[in-house]
């Protein structure tokens, strides 16, 4: 069973949930109707966050379940929670300023990855022997 590849995977959407309320709580506090998705550089900031989280999703969760099922689960959880780690780091400093986002950008892309690597790597493995 893949109990904690299963716990990351809700924390990852935990986090993609809380990015859209936050997408919603900024549209109030700036004056930003539907469907406009700009207006104002602090929104601006807000939506693109979660919008990269979103662009992200199908490259993290099927190469962490891949990754669970070839190597570990709880590798795979480990360094699926560095993703979301990663992904809270790029909201934190994105939601400050575009040039303050690098760090957590960073980390989310090394896990994912590791994790795309590590799934590759065990399929193939898998397949030759």
């Amino acid at each position: 069973m893949y109990h904690y590849t299963a716990i990351v995977t809700c924390l990852a959407v935990a986090f993609y949930f809380f990015t859209s309320t936050q997408v919603a709580r900024a549209r109030v506090a700036y004056g930003v109707k539907l469907p406009a998705i700009s207006g104002h550089p602090d929104f601006e900031r807000i939506f693109r966050i979660q919008m990269n989280t979103l662009e992200w999703m199908p490259i993290f969760l099927p190469s962490l379940w891949l990754f669970a099922i070839y190597i570990g689960d709880a590798a795979a959880a480990a360094i699926g929670a560095l993703w979301v780690i990663g992904r809270i780091v790029y909201f934190i400093g994105y939601r400050e300023a575009v040039a303050k986002r690098s760090r957590g950008f960073a980390i989310q892309a090394a896990a994912c990855i590791i994790l795309w690597i590590g799934a590759l790597g065990g399929a193939v493995w898998r397949l030759v022997h």
